[in-house]
């Protein structure tokens, strides 16, 4: 979550805040995969090596055809990325071509997810789910009756009517009126369901949570590459893909005397919110400098190993202002300027906000595609380093990754090069077959945008 904005400028040069925690997930290598119950198991995220499916039927190996040279590609990624509240086991596979006649062309990187579903946790997620709704129907239960109680006519103590109780209570008593009915604050249902062990959650199944978890995260895959076409497909050595968390350093707060106006250009889109700003074209033509490139480097400069960034319906961090930066990031239209006393007037100029109309829907049920994840120049690195190299120095990695995001070293055959792969998914994770009707499983291809090297 962002920090809220803060105007205030200290005074002092060594002032230390804290980290700034962003809704961003990053994909850092973590060693070498050796084991074979890993491999083949498509709970486990990786870089490189085969792919472990989750259809039973493995999918043909057109799947990782280069659409420009329609040789094989190399599996890139394979990320372990279930939906939250959703029976199916998920994976997303991807797929790049090395050939440096097909880099940074589109069909070049190809992105597949696939589902299964997985039964066991099919039944405790419906359990949940009803406790839940039992729950939020005892809320809105008991919020109409406060409702109706607030909004009741009132009552005149003296009026003769005698359906009205007695308003004096100890005469009521003497005289044997009949007491006034009590109306419970809470609907019954609410009450069973607070009369429990008060340490547990509505959301708790009642089960053993540490037997069942390898269970339900546990996704074996049912096909192997043993004996088939894949078995032959070029891989690069799998590598183990930890996720951890993006900090960002706070901005430092430079001395200034009062009245004076402060403008960080490329700080906006540091307080790890998912509404990221983007200076104007014209603005950024004056300094002759790419505003979007510069962003991108100082972003990703802060932790420098990440070879994958995962922000489920985020927002993407545009290498360059090219053509999918663009179209991404339309330029809004400029202010109508008055007619008259232009020079004393001041215009602010609209800046660029996340608005991709232009990614197509999904071909299967119609359903907005949103930003899941995107590549990172760190992982080409990653991919060609030597089995057995050792790893880098500070230094080391600073410079390989600087010449991997401006695109600088040795082309050969074998070699990758863009700036950055975004990966836009269905949103509603549809598992249909080929008659629209809901299927246990599912195999499809999602949209990729690639961004060439500068």
């Amino acid at each position: 979550m962002a920090p809220p904005r803060d105007d205030d400028w200290s005074d002092s040069d060594d002032e230390v805040l804290s980290e700034v925690d962003t809704s961003v997930l990053l994909g850092v290598p973590d060693g070498v995969v050796q084991s074979i119950t890993d491999i083949t198991d498509a709970a486990v995220s990786r870089i490189g090596g085969h792919p472990a499916f989750l259809p039973s039927h493995e999918p043909s190996l057109s799947s990782s055809q280069c659409k420009i040279c329609s040789n094989p590609s190399e599996l890139l990624v394979q990320m372990w990325c279930p939906f939250e509240d959703s029976p199916m086991d998920r994976a997303l596979y991807i797929w790049g071509c090395a050939r440096p006649s097909c880099q940074g062309k589109e069909g070049s990187v190809r992105a597949w997810r696939g589902l299964r579903r997985n039964d066991k946790y099919a039944a405790k997620l419906e359990k949940r789910l009803a406790k839940k709704r039992v729950v939020e129907e005892a809320k809105a239960q008991s919020l109409a009756q406060s409702e109706q109680k607030k909004n009741a006519p009132k009552i005149n103590p003296f009026s003769p009517n005698p359906s009205v109780p007695n308003m004096f209570g100890i005469g009521a008593q003497i005289f044997g009126d009949t007491p006034p009915p009590t109306i419970s604050d809470e609907p019954q249902a609410a009450k069973e369901e607070q009369g429990g062990n008060k340490e547990s959650s509505p959301y708790d199944d009642g089960d053993d949570a540490s037997s069942s978890e390898d269970e339900l995260l546990t996704a074996m895959a049912s096909v192997t590459v043993e004996e088939s076409p894949w078995k032959a497909a070029p891989f690069y050595p799998p590598i183990y893909l930890s996720t951890v968390s993006e900090y960002l350093p706070p901005n430092s707060k430079p001395k200034s005397s009062p009245g004076t106006q402060v403008t960080d250009s490329l700080g906006d889109d540091d307080k790890g919110g998912k509404d990221t700003f983007w200076a104007t074209e014209a603005y950024e033509d004056s300094l002759e400098v790419d505003q979007v490139f510069e962003r991108f480097t100082k972003r990703v400069g802060y932790e420098g190993e990440q070879c994958v960034r995962y922000e489920l319906n985020g927002t993407p961090l545009p290498f360059s202002s090219d053509k999918i930066f663009t179209s991404l990031f339309p330029s809004p239209p400029m202010p109508t300027l008055p007619v008259t006393k232009a020079a004393f007037t001041v215009v602010r100029i609209p800046k660029r906000t996340y608005f991709p109309t232009g990614i197509p829907p999904c071909p299967s049920c119609r359903g907005k595609r949103v930003f899941e994840c995107q590549l990172m120049p760190n992982l080409i690195n990653v991919l060609r380093r030597p089995e057995g190299a050792k790893p880098m120095s500070e230094e080391e990695r600073r410079k390989a990754v600087d010449q991997a995001l401006k695109g600088v070293g040795a082309v050969d055959e074998g070699r990758m090069e863009w700036g950055t792969c975004m990966v836009f998914s269905c949103e509603k994770d549809c598992c249909t077959d080929a008659n629209g009707k809901p299927a246990r499983e599912a195999w499809r291809e999602e949209v990729v945008l690639v961004q060439a090297a500068i």
